[in-house]
């Protein structure tokens, strides 16, 4: 609807007709030079995210199996049977534990090598190289590097534990330490991304506080404690969150390096998801537990959100 003020101008004579048609001819064309842009993207986000979330929502509701034969609509059957399956939330468990051991030294580890570096150790281009190196590679390698590092024969570390007169295990078939060791390659993998956030984080913290804190007579440790991990608190917040989402959705590791053995004790459950569907052939029921976590992922990030936010104001 056109402003009183604008058509009394244009009854005026102030702004002629045809200038206002030239204006709307203008920003027609550039509106559609912009959706030209963003067609592509459209197109592909609607094809491989938007089209899959609803197909696998509707797979939920169905008894669906990979062999082709379609069981129709079940309704909440699938639901109804993965909140009473056993293995799901022993998958869900294991997948949470692993969250819980992962995220304390990907965000610990990461901080104490970004301080090393920032402290202006000799060779800092190559301690940041061997630090995100690794980030670098592809899961198979490094799980294939870590299956042998693990072996109970021909594995490094068995072979300088024996060397030192320690106990060797058999890390990867053992439901003590499977766990366990898959969190240490995983931490050796990815803490590099970690350490890069920090290490941007601290390179952009004020020298004029350190100089004042010196002044008053704070030393390095009051200076760490009072300046620099507090100024990291929105940093640690973003990698905590990164952290967490990450580790809830671990899969290549677990499924290279141990296939969720032994006896099920490393299993997370998007293994158990695939599993399901590609192994059991219940796409139905698959597609079930994968909405039934992916819920779950939904209200830990409020959660973990919230609480951040509370905690930065």
């Amino acid at each position: 609807m056109t402003s009183p003020t604008l058509t009394s101008r244009v009854m005026a004579g102030a702004l002629p007709a045809s200038g206002m048609l030239v204006r709307k001819r203008k920003r027609f064309t550039e509106n559609r030079t912009g959706w030209l842009f963003v067609t592509p993207f459209l197109v592909m986000f609607a094809l491989f995210l938007v089209w899959p979330v609803i197909y696998g929502l509707y797979l939920s509701f169905t008894g669906q199996s990979l062999t082709g034969a379609n069981g129709g609509l079940i309704g909440f059957a699938n639901y109804a049977e993965a909140f009473q399956d056993a293995d799901m939330w022993r998958s869900l468990g294991n997948t949470v534990l692993f969250t819980v051991l992962s995220t304390v030294p990907l965000v610990v580890v990461a901080l104490v090598l970004a301080l090393l570096v920032h402290l202006g150790l000799p060779g800092q281009w190559l301690w940041r190289l061997s630090f995100f190196l690794p980030y670098l590679l592809a899961s198979t390698v490094v799980s294939l590097f870590w299956v042998w590092m693990y072996s109970p024969q021909l594995g490094f570390i068995n072979d300088v534990l024996s060397r030192l007169g320690l106990p060797t295990s058999d890390w990867l078939n053992d439901q003590n330490t499977a766990m366990l060791s898959i969190v240490v390659t995983t931490v050796w993998w990815t803490v590099g991304f970690n350490f890069l956030l920090y290490l941007a984080a601290l390179q952009n913290i004020p020298e004029q506080q350190f100089e004042a804190a010196a002044l008053d007579g704070a030393g390095k440790w009051r200076q760490l404690f009072s300046i620099t991990i507090p100024q990291l608190g929105p940093t640690t917040g973003l990698i905590i969150i990164l952290q967490v989402l990450a580790s809830l959705k671990v899969f290549d590791q677990v499924y290279q390096m141990t296939a969720g053995g032994p006896a099920g004790s490393t299993r997370s459950i998007l293994e158990y998801v695939f599993e399901t569907g590609f192994t059991g052939y219940r796409l139905g029921y698959s597609s079930a537990i994968s909405y039934v976590f992916f819920a779950i992922i939904i209200i830990i990030s409020v959660l973990q959100f919230r609480f951040i936010s509370r905690r930065h104001a």
